[in-house]
């Protein structure tokens, strides 16, 4: 039979190179794909390596029906691979921000590895209540808090003393078998014991390594622990939270964590991204309270640029009246008139278009410039109804509005469960529980809780003896020592 094969220069994966070649009866084209492989692994100069990256890029096309029939069958299941499958991410943090950062990791696909301490686990394991009840009404262990489950959702539990050198040897042989490893030990730590970045590398030159830390690995606060409520006070984020003559407060979620998990995320991806290019890893720092200065967004920038002081609001904006939240007769709903023409819808109905026509209220400006007038006028007309009132009134009239809905109403909302955000999974000890859904939808691929929130220690043996390889009699050995 012959076979024609016509060579397009793609910007493709390694792998898809492979399956294109096996199906053409050339060694060719097979040695130019081994030689490659060989190639990119050597420490070339960088043209040279660069031509075999381009190399590797090649993507012969086979035109053979059979052959397209079959790519096309592979395509089609790569197509609807997890965007992070085949990753694989060693997960050495606790509490808030790693976890997270590991959860949406694990979410898009990635194998999570979370190393716990065999004696206790994540401290998160213990903060409640709540805690989920066990199925078993024999099982005397204590129940995982609703914490904890919340944000450990498609991880495998390992438990290593790696303060040992037989559990320090456990953790280096996963290192080396690992895309990415995310801690959030004390900057040095890990240094010292022999897990730092420059030891990883030499066994992983690929790894990317994720350090997040309260301030960073240098500087005055290095070694100070990190604590998302102490970073809100020191970094402004507390000062401009809560009404304006009353006190400081803290957001209510730990946003600084989230925040700083949400941007390692990014940052992992980015550099798993030029990892795809260059070959190797690198290490990442991330701070607490660097992630939280950039995220003070527009009011730090008021200061930067403008001079200008931060002060708190409550639910009022800066910059635009009305916008906020109103009380009503029976609790509280938001408005809000981003420009003059929705200002005018509000004033119909709410049947004062005297207001719209007032000099003190015509134009933004005017009415921040006499908010306290406007807003004192405002509330007491929304304390006349209650709040279920008010959203019939507002619907479809093109302006923004809801009511501020406690956590039960939140769920209950119709979006909400539309959207699939509560999702249920069965978990090993507690049975049946609900769990937030995944908030990125892809359009050819579907991330979802794969693996329930995992008991501490869940899969130790499954990882020892299947990814590294040590016999039964040796974990037996390690279980023994206090090793895992």
């Amino acid at each position: 039979m012959s076979i024609t094969l016509v060579i397009h220069l793609h910007w493709l994966c390694f792998p898809d190179f492979l399956l294109y070649s096996s199906f053409v009866p050339s060694v060719a084209v097979r040695h130019v794909a081994a030689l490659t492989m060989h190639f990119i692994n050597l420490p070339l100069m960088p043209p040279v390596r660069g031509l075999c990256h381009h190399l590797v890029a090649f993507r012969p096309t086979v035109l053979c029906s059979s052959a397209r029939r079959q790519h096309s069958s592979t395509s089609s299941a790569a197509a609807n691979a997890l965007p992070l499958e085949g990753v694989r991410v060693l997960d050495l943090t606790r509490v808030l921000a790693g976890p997270y950062c590991t959860m949406i990791l694990g979410d898009y696909g990635a194998e999570i590895i979370k190393v716990e301490n065999p004696k206790s686990g994540d401290d998160t394991r213990a903060w409640g209540p709540p805690f989920a009840p066990n199925k078993d009404s024999n099982d005397n262990q204590p129940g995982e808090s609703a914490y904890f489950l919340g944000v450990n959702r498609n991880k495998k539990s390992i438990t290593v003393n790696f303060k040992k050198p037989e559990g320090l040897d456990i953790l280096k042989r996963l290192a080396a078998k690992s895309d990415v490893m995310v801690e959030n030990f004390v900057p040095g730590k890990l240094d010292e014991i022999g897990l730092g970045y420059e030891d990883l590398r030499k066994v992983n030159p690929r790894l990317i390594y994720a350090s997040i830390t309260g301030y960073g690995p240098d500087g005055p606060y290095a070694k100070a622990p990190g604590y998302d409520v102490i970073t809100e006070a020191e970094a402004g984020l507390m000062y401009i939270t809560g009404e304006p003559d009353g006190p400081p407060v803290k957001v209510g979620v730990a946003i600084t964590d989230m925040t700083t998990g949400l941007y390692t995320h990014g940052a992992v991806l980015a550099a798993l991204l030029a990892r795809a290019r260059t070959g190797l890893g690198q290490k990442l720092d991330i701070s607490l309270l660097e992630c939280q200065v950039a995220s003070l967004a527009n009011i730090a920038h008021s200061y930067l640029i403008g001079g200008q002081e931060a002060k708190r609001w409550g639910t009022q904006h800066a910059a635009i009246v009305p916008y906020q939240a109103f009380p009503t007769k029976d609790s509280f709903i938001v408005v809000g008139a981003g420009n003059d023409g929705q200002f005018r819808k509000l004033c119909t109905k709410i049947e004062r278009l005297d207001l719209v026509e007032n000099e003190k209220f015509k134009t933004n400006a005017a009415r921040v410039e006499n908010r306290k007038e406007l807003i004192d006028l405002l509330s007491d007309i929304f304390r006349q109804h209650p709040t279920s009132h008010w959203l019939r009134e507002f619907k479809s009239l093109g302006f923004p509005f809801a009511p501020v809905n406690n956590i039960q109403q939140t769920f209950e909302h119709p979006q909400v469960i539309h959207r699939e955000m509560i999702q249920e999974v069965d978990h090993p000890r507690a049975g049946r529980i609900k769990l937030t859904g995944i908030p990125v939808k892809y359009s050819h691929t579907k991330p979802s809780i794969r693996l329930p929130p995992p008991i501490l220690g869940q899969h130790t043996f499954e990882v020892l003896s299947n990814m590294l390889e040590y016999t039964e009699e040796e974990i037996d050995g390690f279980v023994e020592r206090g090793i895992i």
